[in-house]
């Protein structure tokens, strides 16, 4: 389907390519030269091709219309880093570039005029292959209940990059009023669509790590380290981050290569405008280690202080870097000790063996209330979660016989 919208855009000569981010969050995003993204997170809430094809179409938009990425600031780049902009005060995003080698995150961001541009061309696109272009207005309304919903430890989905969906059903609906074309016949294809997300795995994803409580445990690579109380925290597919209760420090946990704990210090340390001190090679839990204290200038001329600490296990280099404003380091240099400690080989039986949840589809015999369907069908999401997975309101509409519907097991 991505293929042919992209080849009847203005570039169709591009080496497109179209992949499924494994990501909970609700996004998708193009980068220059045809390679476009959509996570299983959208994936989860969209009804059927015609929402996706406008989805890909938009992000097809931007690469036909050579949308240039703007630079992101250090603020934005804080928010990638926690994935919670609204924690975030300005000492921390002034400190938040530091990080930025270590963890290699990059968000894209186009301004509204693009965005506008490039809703215009997915629309056409859609429209072109046939689609239900009406459809398009249901994503926006979807991805505003999404946004509106989004909690604050979350990543900040579709509106870290897009503009807000309520303005996009306007201009969406001022562009249904101008087609002339019959759309009684255009594709929809909701089961062509639905079947296939069964087993899809549905939220967050444990065998890539999560939080219980303020400890993260990683099944997959059988790790765990701890962060403080209070600390605000997020697990990104490159990185697993925090941010401190008073917003004044942050701590990194990434994994950056295979060299050995001593060369991978070495080399972060030989970087231009880093002062290091108090070098050791002590181990971590028996795990061959090497730390520093350190010192950097960043380019607005803001001091940063930190512990950094790479650490060997399972054929792999552990990076762990705290950081704060130089001022604060004396409060913050046993902290950032501590959490280096913490990091430590999973043992516990049911943390390694933590599983995902999955969507399980059901092919309706006969009309079902949301409630009735839970009831014969239970998921381990709320009844209005089941609801909004389903594409309506509340837990009394209708789900209709013949379709197939979304439960969560």
């Amino acid at each position: 389907m991505g293929l042919r919208l992209a080849k009847a855009s203005e570039r169709p000569n591009l080496p497109w390519s179209f992949d499924v981010v494994d990501d909970p969050a609700v996004n998708a995003f193009a980068l220059p030269g045809g390679s476009i993204f959509v996570t299983r997170g959208i994936l989860s809430y969209i009804q059927n091709e015609a929402e996706l094809a406008s989805v890909i179409g938009h992000e097809i938009g931007h690469v036909t219309a050579k949308h240039s990425v703007q630079q992101i600031s250090r603020a934005q780049l804080a928010q990638g880093l926690l994935g919670v902009g609204s924690i975030l005060s300005s000492e921390v995003a002034a400190v938040a570039g530091v990080a930025s080698q270590g963890l290699g995150i990059m968000f894209l961001k186009f301004g509204r005029d693009a965005e506008t541009q490039a809703d215009d061309l997915g629309f056409r696109y859609s429209l072109n292959e046939g689609y239900d272009v009406r459809a398009m207005k249901g994503m926006f309304e979807m991805l505003g209940r999404v946004s509106g919903g989004a909690s604050a430890g979350r990543l900040p989905q579709w509106l870290a990059t897009h503009p807000d969906p309520e303005n996009r059903i306007v201009k969406t609906e001022q562009r249904l009023a101008q087609i002339t074309v019959d759309l009684s016949r255009a594709k929809l294809n909701r089961d062509l669509f639905v079947r296939n997300l069964d087993g899809m795995v549905f939220g967050e994803n444990p065998r890539q790590g999560y939080f219980d409580q303020q400890r993260f445990n990683h099944p997959d690579l059988a790790f765990r380290v701890d962060f403080p109380a209070g600390w605000k925290t997020q697990n990104q597919p490159t990185a697993v981050v925090g941010v401190s209760a008073a917003e004044d420090a942050m701590f990194a946990l990434s994994i950056p290569g295979k060299e050995a704990p001593s060369q991978s210090l070495a080399k972060f340390l030989s970087q231009p405008g880093i002062q290091s001190a108090n070098q050791t090679t002590a181990a971590v839990n028996g795990m061959v280690a090497a730390a520093a204290d350190f010192q950097a200038t960043t380019q607005d001329s803001q001091v940063v202080a930190a512990r950094i600490a790479f650490v060997s296990y399972g054929g792999s280099t552990y990076q762990l870097l705290g950081y704060t404003k130089q001022a604060g380091i004396a409060a913050y240099r046993g902290v950032f000790a501590q959490m280096n400690q913490s990091f430590n080989r999973l043992t516990d039986p049911a943390a390694l063996a933590k599983q995902p949840m999955r969507f399980k589809l059901v092919r309706l015999s006969r009309d079902l209330s949301v409630d009735e369907f839970n009831r014969q069908n239970p998921s381990v999401v709320p009844a209005p979660t089941v609801a909004f997975l389903n594409g309506v309101d509340g837990v009394t509409d209708l789900l209709k016989a013949g379709t197939w519907a979304r439960r969560v097991q």
